[in-house]
């Protein structure tokens, strides 16, 4: 019965968060409809440059720090107060879900742990063969199968599929075991007509070294012909492949899905491998506190919304756009922004930012003016590689590299620009970041570009640049407290 009750838990989870989210107070006053914001008959306020800073929800002391420096220079300064207006971007909505019960910390997408196996060292296999006829030769002399592990767990055996409807192997194949982007293989097996391993339901297996694949660990599994028989695979449409009970994300292998640009064979299956689960302690334990988490997340989201309440209505100075406020919501964050934009006031540069970054007012003026930007962005990286996993994994985006994209922590666009990605906002694809998603948007458009170094990609410091990114609230006001004090937000002469 306690069993059952483990198993039906990720269910009843799934119930309290649609009905948390069809009770949460809307707080309509965050987000309007664009075409209810604006009356005809009164003129949209204008701005030479509307600024955007883009701002997680929990992140109230840098958008304060930005206010006490930047910010408030702009606010206060009798000619800039006419001419610039700021704006913090936070998404309306937060992720309903605990972080310990997200399968990353970059999305809001639920641990669904369904039917998990456990017992003392289970041993499980991905995929089980019953009828032999269902093995085929393959065209292809290498085949790969990606997975994610969503709970700590040991591979015990690797495997390899028999030769037809026989149990024999004609062919030399070595399996590996790598984690992605890795040359090194974690664990090899090598399989022979002479050395086959143990056969269970149609799949040759030979024990390997035991690892802990932990959490977040994202793996390939190759199997490679090593002379010219052809591996066997299976139709996978007529396998069922085993998670683990949500243990394992793996990668489909349908028909008609292709290789990664960078994988090392054709997405397939041409064996398998055993694995347990471990600290199976640890998962019960997570599944049983999964509802009292949940709980106690949805009453820290409604004082959440409530103190975004307070802020918006005591500054004034913050968007709330219609998404979940995640990392990876992030590109959908700035094109609902920009629909706002485009709805709410006139301008002809709009800046976007981040909230972690220093800003110097006076020198990004002085250089619109300078080179009379009208119709350019500017700051771009080029020929940046296209990740594969981690924080910036890129699955759907087809090349090796990106094409030329902006800094996130600062570049311009004019109004023609925005209004071109506002109108188009529900057609444009959202890749793994903001910045590089404005590149690949703007590629298609092939705008007039202007590049500045003094927009910084990285959390450095000189005399003459314009932005830097990644600082604290601290150090935010440490660097405009220098700037105003000397000159020099790296220091002035007597902090040496």
């Amino acid at each position: 019965m306690r069993r059952l009750a483990l198993f039906l838990l990720p269910c009843a989870v799934a119930v309290l968060v649609h009905l948390w989210l069809a009770q949460r107070p809307s707080f309509s006053f965050f987000f309007t409809p664009l075409e209810n914001n604006t009356r005809s008959d009164e003129p949209l306020p204008f701005f030479e440059v509307l600024v955007g800073v883009l701002s997680a929800r929990h992140h109230h002391d840098l958008r304060q720090a930005i206010r006490d420096t930047w910010l408030g220079y702009i606010r206060d300064h009798p000619h800039f107060q006419h001419r610039v207006a700021v704006k913090f971007i936070v998404g309306r909505h937060g992720c309903p879900i605990p972080d310990e019960d997200r399968e990353d910390p970059y999305s809001c997408s639920l641990l669904n742990f369904s039917e998990p196996v456990m017992g003392q060292d289970t041993e499980m296999e991905i995929v089980t063969v019953a009828d032999p006829s269902l093995l085929v030769p393959s065209d292809v002399s290498a085949i790969a199968l990606d997975f994610k592990v969503l709970h700590p767990v040991v591979i015990t055996k690797l495997g390899v599929f028999s030769s037809g409807t026989r149990p024999e192997l004609h062919s030399n194949v070595t399996v590996k075991l790598l984690q992605l982007d890795q040359e090194e293989a974690v664990v090899t097996a090598r399989f022979s007509s002479i050395s086959m391993g143990t056969m269970v339901n149609w799949v040759w297996y030979k024990p390997v070294e035991q690892f802990i694949l932990p959490k977040g660990f994202e793996g390939t599994l190759v199997w490679e012909n090593q002379d010219s028989a052809p591996l066997t695979t299976v139709n996978s449409s007529s396998v069922e492949l085993n998670d683990g009970g949500g243990i394992l994300k793996i990668s489909s292998i349908a028909e008609g899905v292709l290789p990664h640009r960078s994988a090392l064979g054709f997405p397939g299956l041409a064996g398998g491998f055993t694995f347990t689960i471990y600290d199976e302690d640890g998962l019960s334990g997570l599944l049983r506190g999964r509802a009292a988490r949940m709980e106690t997340h949805a009453s820290s989201l409604r004082r959440e919304d409530a103190t975004l309440q307070e802020e918006s209505l005591r500054h004034g100075d913050v968007v709330f756009v219609d998404v979940v406020d995640t990392y990876r919501n992030v590109p959908s964050k700035l094109l609902q922004f920009y629909k706002w934009s485009v709805g709410n006031s006139e301008f002809n540069l709009l800046l976007k930012t981040d909230d972690d970054c220093y800003i110097d007012v006076d020198s990004v003026l002085m250089k619109i003016d300078h080179k009379d930007l009208k119709r350019r962005n500017f700051c771009f990286r080029q020929s940046w590689a296209v990740d594969r996993i981690g924080k910036w994994q890129e699955l759907e985006y087809a090349s090796p590299a990106y094409p030329a994209f902006a800094c996130g922590s600062g570049y311009v666009v004019s109004r023609d620009l925005v209004q071109w990605l506002a109108s188009n906002a529900e057609k444009l694809k959202a890749y793994q970041g903001e910045d590089v998603s404005m590149g690949i948007w703007m590629a298609a458009v092939g705008p007039q570009k202007y590049q500045d170094a003094g927009w910084l990609c990285e959390k450095e410091c000189y005399l003459d640049m314009l932005s830097s990114p990644q600082h604290t609230a601290k150090e935010l006001r440490v660097l405009w407290d220098r700037k105003r004090t000397c000159g020099d937000p790296c220091g002035c002469p007597w902090d040496r």
